[in-house]
């Protein structure tokens, strides 16, 4: 029970084994033309965990322990980074993104209302007409 090998075939000049379909060929079934394949990976940048800005937030405004939550999950999400987990990382970076707009957003309301409060009240007390030393 011996299987006979296949016809021995010259290959063409110009071609190389890897042009070859897999049954071999006869001359009068030259290609024309090759196809290629070519599957393109796309290289996904590390997601951002936003540690620094964190950091900041929780030092200079940490106004409703915000700052200290988005120092926590950013701190989650540069570990997962290192584990390699990218969703992981990614969903734990964006919720430090969101608490750090909040609480940046939050200190920016928080510092207007007080400069308006205290220029009313230096105002209130420069030009009250019953002040003793109001001409």
């Amino acid at each position: 029970m011996e299987q006979s090998l296949p016809p021995y075939e010259m290959l063409p000049a110009g071609m190389n084994m890897d042009e070859m379909p897999p049954g071999g060929m006869n001359m009068d079934e030259m290609p024309t033309t090759t196809c290629t394949t070519v599957q393109v990976e796309e290289e996904q940048l590390p997601p951002r965990d936003h540690l620094v800005w964190s950091f900041c937030t929780a030092l200079y405004g940490n106004i409703l322990c915000l700052g200290l939550l988005a120092f926590f999950f950013s701190v989650k999400s540069r570990d997962r980074k290192m584990l390699g987990d990218h969703s992981g990382a990614l969903s734990y970076g964006s919720t430090a993104k969101c608490l750090n707009i909040t609480a940046l957003v939050v200190n920016i309301i928080v510092i207007v209302i007080t400069i308006v409060i205290v220029v009313l009240v230096v105002k209130s007390y420069s030009y009250h007409p019953y002040h003793p030393y109001y001409p």
